[in-house]
């Protein structure tokens, strides 16, 4: 009894893994998933365009990340432009984008891609130690792995149609 459940678990997860993919001549399953052609590729680019529109352009988004030395114990709130860089001390922040989600999606995340460049004693060049997304929300899904230095996002300034 107890194997026949979990085959009528396993059996639909396998067939639904199938979908959308091909097999090669080798035999290797390819998993790539086909661009919408024709028709559907218009609607569903119109649809990306619907949503975009009204929300602030990347440009003018301002995203809030924390830096702290973890030496001295001081943190600083430090405020930047998608395509900024700043260099603070040893370390270089560059942010390429900040994203928020609408206040009608749940859950509700907030994350910017930033990159993090220090530079360490004795070395004559900065050393990139993080380049990814940072989530105020999971902020140990992403971890700037430093000794001295933590960066993280605290907020991503933007507005959605409807908002006030």
């Amino acid at each position: 009894m107890a194997r026949r459940s979990v085959l009528s678990v396993v059996l639909p997860v396998f067939a639904l893994a199938a979908c959308g993919s091909e097999t090669d001549e080798q035999g290797t399953v390819r998993t790539d998933i086909a661009e919408p052609s024709g028709e559907s590729a218009a609607a569903s680019e119109a649809a990306v365009a619907e949503a975009a529109e009204g929300a602030t352009p990347m440009s003018d988004r301002v995203a809030t990340l924390g830096l702290l030395n973890k030496r001295n114990n001081l943190s600083e709130d430090i405020e930047m432009k998608p395509g900024e860089v700043r260099e603070i001390g040893p370390v270089i922040l560059t942010l390429a984008a900040c994203e928020r989600t609408a206040p009608w999606e749940m859950p509700q995340e907030t994350g910017a891609f930033v990159q993090v460049d220090i530079l360490d004693r004795g070395m004559s060049e900065h050393a990139r130690v993080f380049s990814g997304w940072l989530f105020k929300e999971s902020p140990s899904l992403n971890v700037v792995e430093h000794p001295i230095y933590d960066v993280w996002v605290k907020d991503c300034a933007m507005s959605f149609p409807g908002d006030e």
